[in-house]
């Protein structure tokens, strides 16, 4: 009787700790786990590089309990690769490789970063030779070696054989039983598994888990935010080089009807969407950004304070469409070495183009700008008849064909000379400069429109 109450609280005790442990256990059943799920289907470039950085801070936002990279890539820029593999290697939340086809050269470099790599059938990892652009030629052997390093050193993060992994770039290496001289190491899915270059086969995400043992789980998908599809859609082509007509066109209008405000606005703001995706994906830089800038100065310089075509001209021009095209280039500076041709075609072309088309239109509506209602409340547009109280200084049709010489440079209005007398003149749209000879087609109102001879 003297024990009972000791082993009442022995008992009390006991119940404590199994119902505790019972709730601890329920608790962690009822926990399921998330699987965190993006894919690299493409090149690896400056927006990869963004995607999977965006990616991985998603994953770790909504505490993601694994993250899957869904593979299917023939490779691309060494640089970005880099990036993302120390991403990878740097992430606290374990990550794994499904390669849903190909894992090829800097895709291979992601893959063996991860902490697990899964193939699906016929799916295949290697040949991370470094090539340059659409050629398909080996790169310069300092390509080759630091993307060998990288390899080397991302096996031996992962556990795997840096030997192997350095033979998937330079074919002059040999691995005894894997490769010979000459080749350079591509696995399939059984030859992956047998060199520890894969964990297992797997037909699908799900497939994967299964292998893992891991029943309950939810899968979450990452979706790029609104924002990000905004960018996207302002590194299309098209709209891309609907902004550099703006830019042009806004420039110009400006310079037309200094004052007004709303034609540089628009330019400031077609400038400012055309490079902000750019430089947010990583294409263009803040030396790109610059050169546009310096190339805009020289052109102000050559138009306001050293009237003529010179120097200062030509360097404004290629300035701006350098700016321009190097802006949607995934360039190293003026390194093209990793840059496909097509790719740089196309960027120089929708620069060109695009500039061609503002010229064009330019010329084509400046004479009509005045006819549109829009600019009836900041532009004169109606004719200023005597009958109604107005009086002016008119010209004879005598001066009509006579010649001249620009005084002042008209940009397009300014001062002409016509037999020693000062006259107001102004051109069809283009800038005349100063002591080039001109010619009257037209005398109507208080300014001679002219042309250059």
């Amino acid at each position: 009787m003297r024990r009972l109450p000791l082993i009442c609280l022995f008992f009390i005790l006991f119940l404590a700790s199994a119902f505790g442990q019972t709730d601890d256990e329920v608790v962690e059943q009822e926990k399921e786990k998330t699987v965190f799920v993006f894919e690299v289907k493409s090149d690896i470039d400056p927006r990869m590089n963004r995607k999977v950085r965006l990616a991985l801070e998603e994953a770790k936002r909504i505490e993601a309990d694994l993250i899957i990279i869904h593979m299917d890539t023939y490779g691309g820029a060494v640089n970005d690769a880099d990036d993302i593999r120390t991403m990878i290697l740097e992430s606290k939340i374990p990550i794994y490789s499904f390669i849903d086809k190909d894992a090829a050269s800097a895709g291979a470099l992601i893959s063996i970063a991860c902490d697990s790599i899964y193939m699906a059938p016929g799916a295949s990892i290697g040949a991370a030779t470094v090539v340059m652009g659409d050629s398909g030629e080996a790169a310069p052997d300092k390509y080759q070696s630091y993307m060998r390093s990288m390899m080397r050193s991302t096996a031996e993060a992962r556990g795997r054989d840096p030997k192997i992994a350095e033979a998937m770039v330079d074919e002059r290496l040999e691995v005894e039983g894997v490769s010979k001289a000459g080749e350079v190491i591509t696995f399939t899915v059984s030859e992956a598994i047998a060199n520890n270059f894969c964990e297992g086969q797997a037909s699908s995400i799900d497939d994967l888990l299964a292998l893992q043992d891991k029943s309950d789980y939810t899968i979450v998908y990452y979706e790029p935010s609104a924002i990000e599809d905004v960018i996207a859609l302002f590194l299309n082509p098209v709209v891309s080089g609907f902004l550099i007509l703006i830019i042009f066109a806004g420039i110009y209008f400006e310079l037309q009807t200094p004052g007004i405000g709303f034609p540089l606005l628009a330019s400031v703001i077609a400038i400012i969407l055309y490079f902000i995706p750019y430089y947010l994906t990583g294409l263009a830089t803040n030396w790109e950004v610059a050169v546009f800038i310096v190339g805009v100065v020289f052109l102000l310089v050559e138009i306001f304070v050293l009237p003529g075509f010179g120097v200062f001209g030509i360097l404004g021009i290629v300035g701006i469409l350098a700016g321009l095209t190097l802006g949607m280039v995934p360039n190293d500076a003026f390194d093209f070495t990793f840059v496909a041709s097509g790719k740089l075609f196309s960027a120089l072309l929708t620069v060109i183009l695009s500039a061609i088309l503002a010229t064009v239109l330019i010329f084509t509506l400046t004479p009509k700008v005045n006819e549109w209602k829009a600019f009836s409340s900041i532009s004169l547009a109606t004719t200023q008849q005597s009958n109604e109280g107005y009086t002016s200084t008119s010209y004879s049709d005598d001066m009509i064909g006579k010649e001249g010489v620009a005084h002042t440079r008209l940009m397009p209005s300014g001062k002409i000379l016509v037999d020693d007398e000062m006259y107001d003149a102004y051109s069809r749209g283009e800038f005349i400069d100063r002591g080039e000879k001109v010619k009257i087609i037209s005398a109507e109102g208080t300014s001679l429109k002219v042309k250059k001879v």
